[in-house]
């Protein structure tokens, strides 16, 4: 059975690449196709996809291209529609939400879309880049969204089985493309290796809060060391900035600790008070699924995806309003309430990765039955 894995493009390391990866483990001689990868952008995470068989379009060739992922959304279609991919059985498509990937010529192989969310600037959804904010930009922006939207719709037509990364989600696939799918949760590290260097270690000191991920725009971490700095509570935040969205703080309260290993995250969950997560309309949300899989509680907005994840009460406590008092008050009945870190280990470990490879492969076994 041939099989080839299609991803918008590689240049970050996020959630969508997480699944790219299970994926390819699943399927370690599929290849991999996508308009750009760019290795160096990756920081700790660059060697992750060194030894695949990685197709790219010719967008690679094009100089300064990695300033030019946003630009490409008007030309990402036709590099799609150019991708012959006829020759293989079953087509596995990573929907990230940038492009719209699914328009490949198919011919009789299976086409399976996994999707993060369908593009969250065609649908009114948080971006990372505040495109509105200049009128040129906004009434372009708006003209070439229309006609993105009718394509985007096209490209869902293509699609012979969708898998949504959430409920949430597939209730934007039915919303939006009305189509009916399979909702397999992403696979989350919970780390079995760092679960028992958990047992074998003291409890950890537990000094501090956490923040971070991808940090753009929707993610709200403006908010966060906004609280912080009214609190004086110690607040770490790691990763990468993305869209120009820069959040800076002199408040010697508030770390900022950059990109870091998947070791430093888990062993930074591992020794934080709370997770905090303030994104906007989060497709999932990874990130407090890691922490609770450490023994870490939640502290998240109550939007979206983690809706799904957390349990309020039992693994997190949620917070209304995207306030520095709704974000305060969450925190003060956090630091009353009383977790069971068995609770909150296992409630991470639902969303493994071992999970997520055994419900992939029994999905596209059930669909190559029929």
């Amino acid at each position: 059975m041939k099989i080839a894995i299609i991803h918008d493009y590689i240049k970050e390391y996020g959630g969508a690449e997480r699944v790219l990866e299970a994926l390819h483990e699943v399927f370690p001689n599929a290849p991999v196709f996508t308009t750009i990868y760019l290795p160096k952008f990756l920081g700790p995470h660059k060697d992750k996809f060194k030894d695949w068989k990685i197709n790219t379009s010719w967008f690679q060739d094009i100089p300064f291209k990695g300033k030019l992922i946003s630009p490409l959304r008007i030309l990402a279609p036709f590099i799609f529609q150019s991708l012959d991919l006829s020759k293989f059985d079953v087509i596995i498509v990573s929907q990230t939400g940038a492009y719209t990937p699914n328009l490949i010529k198919k011919g009789k192989a299976i086409q399976i879309c996994y999707s993060h969310t369908p593009p969250r600037y065609l649908y009114g959804y948080a971006t990372a880049r505040d495109w509105k904010k200049n009128i040129v930009l906004r009434v372009f922006g708006e003209i070439a969204n229309h006609f993105l939207r009718l394509v985007d719709y096209k490209s869902s037509q293509n699609v012979d089985y969708f898998v949504a990364n959430s409920e949430n989600i597939a209730s934007r696939i039915k919303k939006f493309y009305r189509r009916d799918s399979t909702v397999i949760y992403p696979p989350v590290d919970t780390a079995s290796r760092y679960q028992l260097e958990l047992k074998a270690s003291k409890p950890a000191a537990r000094s501090y809060y956490l923040a971070g991920g991808r940090i753009a725009k929707p993610k709200h971490i403006d908010l966060i060391v906004k609280t912080f700095e009214q609190l004086n509570l110690p607040l770490k935040i790691f990763g990468k900035t993305f869209g120009g969205y820069d959040v800076k703080s002199s408040k010697s309260n508030i770390e900022f600790l950059g990109e870091v290993s998947d070791e430093e995250k888990i062993e930074l969950m591992r020794n934080a008070k709370a997770y905090i997560f303030a994104a906007e309309d989060e497709d999932f949300g990874i990130t407090p699924v890691e922490a609770m899989a450490q023994g870490t509680p939640v502290i998240a907005y109550r939007s979206g995806g983690v809706l799904e994840s957390v349990i309020e009460g039992k693994t997190g406590i949620f917070f209304d309003k995207l306030t520095v008092d709704s974000l305060k008050l969450a925190i003060g009945k956090l630091s009353k309430a009383k977790f069971i870190s068995q609770d909150l280990v296992k409630q991470g470990q639902k969303f493994s990765s071992v999970r997520f490879k055994k419900e992939i492969k029994e999905f596209i076994s059930s669909k190559l039955k029929k």
